[in-house]
């Protein structure tokens, strides 16, 4: 196993072992299977843990914890080899809501702590967003989560955290793809040592563009492991799902290729900004 620093990947050989480091002490897997809209989680999760995948992505809302946890016991594999992350939808924001939430989120996997637990959105607002976060710190102070983290924060919203002297959070989990890089907020996370997690890193398979089309061919690769050696290589951690088992094993085929300094460069060159999101990508909430 191969443990990488912030900010970039660097000339170390990446594999499907490899984790970054997290400013709570622990690791992370560098490369994560989503499971959001999936209906056959159980069986999917099973795949992917046989085909090398260690880091699972989950929510609250997903409502597929319960499915994670029991493949996670049906693959065999030591739970301590595992990453799982949950987050907590903004609904269910507020301190107590929190707790109580990842009690529920324990007792739907059927594990003893959590690795990663995340804030979903940020559209609580100032004073709930802070509460949750402090609710998951006196969580992960109780031995229940491993590390705190948001999703979908903007640099206001990561600024709430730094001006109330909380810890930062371990990890931002946003949408990242070539169409939509969000450079200030990747800089932003960067500076302050939080990793980034690209959620839709193949564009939910919007993928004929064909300056990604023409580096596919020219590695002699499909386009979305094109996408997540990008993705690697830019030092995130991405999150592709998928249900069809072809697709969950190609998806991390990713490991006996390198993307060229130039066609990084060409990739980089497709940043639409905001107006290449295609999720909800709420990181300008209030």
């Amino acid at each position: 196993m191969n443990t990488l620093s912030l900010p970039r990947v660097g000339s170390m050989v990446l594999t499907i072992d490899s984790r970054i480091e997290l400013m709570s002490g622990h690791t992370m897997p560098l490369l994560g299977f989503g499971v959001y809209q999936n209906y056959t989680t159980r069986a999917s999760v099973l795949e992917a843990l046989q085909a090398g995948y260690r880091h699972v992505d989950s929510a609250q809302a997903y409502r597929n914890e319960t499915a994670v946890g029991e493949a996670v016991r049906d693959s065999g594999i030591d739970r301590s080899e595992l990453f799982i992350t949950t987050k907590c939808i903004s609904k269910n924001h507020g301190y107590e809501s929190t707790l109580k939430g990842v009690e529920e989120s324990l007792a739907k996997f059927g594990f003893e702590y959590i690795d990663l637990f995340l804030i979903h959105d940020p559209f609580s607002g100032t004073e709930r967003r802070l509460a949750t976060y402090r609710a998951l710190q006196d969580a992960r102070s109780a031995g229940k989560i491993r590390s705190v983290g948001v999703s979908n924060y903007g640099i206001k919203h990561l600024e709430e955290i730094a001006n109330a002297k909380y810890d930062m959070p371990a990890v931002n989990q946003i949408e990242l793809h070539p169409f939509c890089q969000q450079r200030p907020i990747v800089d932003y996370c960067r500076e302050h040592s939080i990793v980034v997690q690209a959620y839709c890193p193949i564009i939910r398979g919007k993928m004929d563009n064909p300056i990604i089309q023409t580096i596919a061919q020219n590695h002699g690769r499909d386009a979305a492991q094109v996408l997540l050696r990008w993705s690697l290589q830019k030092g995130f951690v991405p999150l592709p799902k998928s249900a069809t088992p072809q697709r969950i094993r190609s998806n991390a085929q990713v490991y006996d290729f390198e993307l060229e300094p130039e066609e990084m460069v060409q990739l980089d060159g497709l940043d639409r900004g905001a107006e290449g999101c295609i999720s909800w990508n709420p990181v300008d909430a209030p």
